[in-house]
């Protein structure tokens, strides 16, 4: 089927060519056929023929869907480029699910991938949790996961005493099927939202982090011997008399890596890195062993570790205690006086490990004036610290040498009191110890991973991918507002020239932001069985060695190297085995990394909100972390990251200017970009969301809105704010409905546009038209009309592809904050080719995108010139906006929940000043709440209404009412312009 002369065949023709004759192998052979199409590795088409996916213009991976209902594929070759998946494209899949893709659209060379799900081979998603709104007769429950787009519904019978507001694990019955929901039933009620430790829960049942060990596991840690016997001992190097202690953290329980120094004779310095020996009981294919494998990592999360072995070992026999003996696997490396390594060995050993230090006091003990009593309690160690101080030193500057980069983020520690309610958060200090540790680390895993290359047996390493292109290109292209730049051309820079800016900024303004911008133009960390280096180190060679105990590549490191230790060679059957599962092992270990690395983000993110709860109205200071389309984000001292939406930022009209990641004000000009320092109070916190909501302390408050009688009254009035000839406009919103907006192509000035309210969807006559890149938002998006935000902004904050990066990694393609979530439209926020990149009244980079807030609806962006007039209309949720140059009329309507629109326009204005300096705006509104504003200069007249709308013959009066000439004489209308 692989051979490029292959024809996709018929049953009929496949029997004859693999020559079926007897009935049993008529029926085996049915049988693999359909097993095959069952798991997409073949596809049978109508005509009822078979072929292999990519020969039938279909591609099989992973669907990575996002909070506003567009996904993309991932595809299982990883040479192929990803494929992007329109919401309305989704054909039932939800985040996870194994898919075939068929190819819509192919751009140019290079372009970008579009198509649309096939079929789902396998659902990634069996439980869900959520929180249960139960209705009479039957309930929703709402995905935690805002990547799964659509609400589960709950038959009464299978509530199982589930009441409103707990958090529930639901099991599927039925996925999705065009309109119709999933639907479900309560397996198992987590508690109250407001329980105390349930947030806690939900996010470990959401990520699907096993929180107990399976019996047999247990069992079997459970039979490990807590002491060492002599039969440990053969083959190993007695290590016992030499002064090794471990270096960890206060509250560290699995210790599993020990350190030494010693001088040389020759000036030479002998380095002891010491690894728990947990290979020599964790045995492959043993239960602990596929439990270690399907967990893949420790987590850390903020108020307790869900371990991968279980604690017996990891904290028992396996931890490097002091005062007794343990089992080890040893590097041990001779560097020259320039930090080179001229000798290395690799071996097992057991060792007796001196004291067990922590950071904090090996940091005082090398400090100008250590404490008396540290200094008389560990006096017999001062030479060794000292020596290790030294050490680490020359091979940070080695490493600094040959271009490694290092990004030194300041990292928070959330403290939290015995029922787990965060009391503090405090910075993490990156002292001395910590870099003692992190450079002895660094050298052993890379000596490791060189010495096992060259003897070409099947290994694990951490590979970091060279930046993309593009990503890189944009990153040099931001630097340059700050006046540096950087030697080289995409992805022909070398990592020193990278590592040379960071120096350069190192202690200015803009060294956070800069530095946080570099990080996500590069690709995320990652295992991998070939080893093709790692741009961040500037390492030809490196793996992950020594956290065997926590990390589930180290412990099939160790398994290798013991295997290689113990017999020398390697047979050819064992090498192509382990060869063949290399690549699976690095797959599932990468996965689990993503899965740790996101449960705990959202934890913290979680307690951060929670610790700012009783905060609400207090002011902050703090400095700008990202600018999107949408607003900014803030991150304060204590690296509390909050959101300033756009929809708060009502002292002027913002535009989103990406390439400079800045938002400027239109009429006062005021920039706000990355690294300014600002000043913030707390407007709202959602713990249900995870998110703080900040606003400008000098921003001023926003105008009280006017009603349409005191407009009404206004225009008959005359009442105007400047200007020299006049232009009517008017605007209305509907309750709970869509809205119709006619519109007049109009004259060269004077020409008016008349509003009506309907039930569908408004037209423009002039050159409007919506651009719709990207489908609609969840359906269930809350409204928020006590705020008059509409939908709800960024629920969460997370980029369209970004991922979480290790020190020495890079989060992919996020166009908001490092710490970026799920997001999700806020006043029309909409989405362009790169993720998010523009707001409801912007257009994308690639021209103009709108995104929807509801499924179905559209935003819309229209540009007049001369004399041109049009209409948009708004949907429910939904807002838009558009302008006019010199001249022009035009309408915006709103629906149920929020809308908002602008327009702008230059001579001959008459109108009411509603809001700011000197602009003119109605304000119109259904349910919820919507706004518009245009700019005028004197004499502009404009309407506003708000309620069920304005019918028709309020809006001929409204158009009537309109003044020219400073609003003296009435206008005629234009030939060109509808009646």
């Amino acid at each position: 089927m692989h051979d490029t002369d292959y024809k996709p065949m018929t049953y009929q023709e496949l029997e004859k060519q693999f020559q079926i004759t007897g009935a049993q192998d008529f029926k085996s052979f049915l049988k693999l056929l359909n097993e095959l199409e069952n798991e997409g590795h073949i596809v049978r088409s109508r005509t009822e023929r078979y072929g292999i996916p990519e020969r039938m213009n279909l591609l099989r991976g992973r669907l990575q869907a996002h909070a506003k209902g567009f996904g993309f594929l991932i595809p299982e070759d990883r040479d192929h480029p990803d494929v992007y998946i329109h919401a309305n494209d989704m054909g039932g899949a939800m985040n996870g699910d194994t898919i075939l893709v068929r190819i819509t659209t192919r751009g140019a060379a290079g372009g970008k991938l579009e198509g649309e799900v096939a079929k789902v081979v396998t659902r990634a998603n069996t439980q869900i949790v959520g929180l249960f709104q139960m209705n009479e007769g039957y309930a929703f429950v709402l995905p935690d996961d805002k990547r799964i787009g659509r609400d589960i519904f709950i038959p009464k019978e299978a509530f199982h005493g589930a009441m409103d507001g707990h958090k529930v694990v639901v099991n599927i019955l039925s996925y999705p099927e065009g309109r119709a929901a999933a639907e479900g039933e309560v397996i198992e009620i987590l508690g109250h939202k407001n329980d105390p430790g349930v947030d806690i829960i939900s996010i470990i049942r959401k990520h699907r982090l096993p929180e107990s060990f399976p019996e047999e596991v247990l069992e079997e840690a459970t039979s490990v011997p807590e002491v060492i016997a002599e039969s440990d001992l053969a083959g190993r190097r007695d290590l016992r008399g030499k002064r090794i202690v471990t270096i960890d953290g206060e509250d560290a329980k699995d210790l599993d890596d020990a350190v030494n120094v010693e001088r040389l004779d020759n000036g030479n310095y002998v380095l002891g890195v010491h690894i728990a020996d947990v290979s020599y009981y964790v045995r492959e294919g043993s239960p602990l062993d596929r439990e270690a494998y399907n967990r893949g990592c420790s987590v850390y999360l903020v108020d307790r570790v869900i371990p991968m072995l279980p604690h017996r070992l990891s904290n028992g026999i396996c931890s490097l205690n002091p005062q007794v003996d343990r089992l080890t696997m040893s590097c041990e490396m001779e560097f020259d006086e320039h930090a080179k390594v001229v000798r290395h060995d690799v071996f097992t050993s057991v060792i007796k490990t001196s004291e067990r230090m922590t950071y904090t006091n090996v940091r005082k003990l090398l400090s100008d004036e250590p404490e008396a009593e540290l200094l008389e309690r560990y006096a017999y160690l001062m030479d060794d610290f000292r020596l290790m101080q030294d050490l680490a030193s020359k091979l940070r500057n080695r490493r600094m040498k040959r271009g490694a980069i290092d990004f030194d983020f300041e990292e928070s520690k959330i403290l939290v009191d015995a029922s787990g309610k965060p009391t503090d958060i405090v910075k993490r200090e990156r002292s001395v110890a910590e870099q003692i540790i992190e450079e002895f680390m660094l050298a052993a895993n890379e000596t490791v991973a060189e010495h096992f290359h060259w003897l070409k047996v099947p290994f694990l390493y951490r590979i970091h991918e060279d930046p993309d292109n593009e990503k890189l290109q944009h990153f040099m292209e931001f630097i340059t507002n700050f006046g540096y730049t950087v030697r080289g051309r995409g992805n022909t820079v070398h990592p020193q020239a990278l590592q040379s800016l960071l120096n350069e900024i190192k202690g200015t303004k803009e060294e956070r932001v800069i530095s946080t911008v570099m990080l996500r133009s590069m690709k995320q960390a990652k295992y991998d069985a070939l080893s093709t280096g790692h741009f961040g180190l500037a390492a030809e060679f490196y793996s992950h060695f020594t956290s065997p105990i926590r990390r589930y590549p180290d412990l099939i490191i160790h398994r290798v190297i013991r295997e290689v230790l113990e017999q020398g060679d390697m047979q050819a059957k064992r090498h192509e085995y382990l060869s063949s599962r290399m690549e699976d092992i690095a797959k599932q270990s990468s996965e689990r990394e993503r899965v740790a690395v996101d449960a705990e983000r959202e934890t913290e993110a979680l307690k951060k909100a929670e610790f700012m709860m009783d905060k609400v109205g207090e002011e902050f200071e703090g400095m700008i972390s990202s600018v999107t389309s949408f607003g900014i984000f803030v991150e304060l001292d204590n690296t509390v990251e909050g959101l300033i939406r756009l929809s708060d930022m009502h002292d002027d009209y913002y535009h989103y200017h990406e390439a400079q990641l800045a938002l400027i004000g239109e009429r006062t000009s005021k920039v706000y970009r990355l690294g300014d320092e600002v000043k913030v109070w707390v407007a709202r916190v959602s713990t249900e969301e995870h998110t703080i909501d900040f606003e400008m302390v000098d921003m001023q408050p926003r105008q009280k809105k006017i009603g349409l009688i005191d407009a009404l009254k206004a225009v008959r009035r005359g009442d105007k704010r400047g200007g020299r000839r006049g232009e009517a406009g008017s605007g209305a919103g509907g309750r709970g409905g869509v809205g119709a907006a006619k519109g007049a192509r109009g004259g060269k000035r004077g020409k008016g546009g008349a509003v009506a309210s309907g039930s569908g969807k408004g037209s423009g006559k002039g050159k409007a038209k919506a651009d719709s890149s990207f489908s609609s938002a969840r359906a269930s998006a809350k409204v928020d009309s006590s705020q008059g935000t509409g939908l709800e902004g960024a629920s969460g904050w997370r980029g369209a592809r970004a991922n979480a990066a290790d020190a020495s990694s890079a989060s992919e393609g996020t166009t908001s904050s490092a710490s970026l979530r799920r997001s999700s439209v806020q006043d029309g926020a909409s989405v362009g080719d790169e993720g998010i990149t523009n707001d409801g009244w912007s257009s994308s980079k690639r021209g103009a995108k709108a995104l929807a807030g509801l499924t179905g609806d559209r935003n819309s962006r229209k540009r007049k010139s001369k004399g041109k007039s049009g209409a948009a209309a708004g949907g429910e949720g939904v807002a838009f906006g558009k302008r006019s140059g010199k001249g022009s009329t035009g309408v915006s309507l709103g629906g149920t929940s929020a809308a908002s629109g602008r327009k702008r326009s230059s001579k001959g204005i008459n109108g009411i000043s509603l809001s700011g300096e000197g602009p003119a705006g109605a304000d119109v509104g259904g349910s919820g709440e919507s706004s518009s504003r245009k700019r005028a200069s004197k004499g502009s007249t404009v309407a506003a209404g708000k309620g069920t709308g304005v019918d028709a013959a309020k809006a001929r009066a409204l158009d009537a009412a309109a003044k020219g000439d400073g609003g003296g004489q009435p206008r005629k209308r234009s030939k060109q312009t509808k009646k």
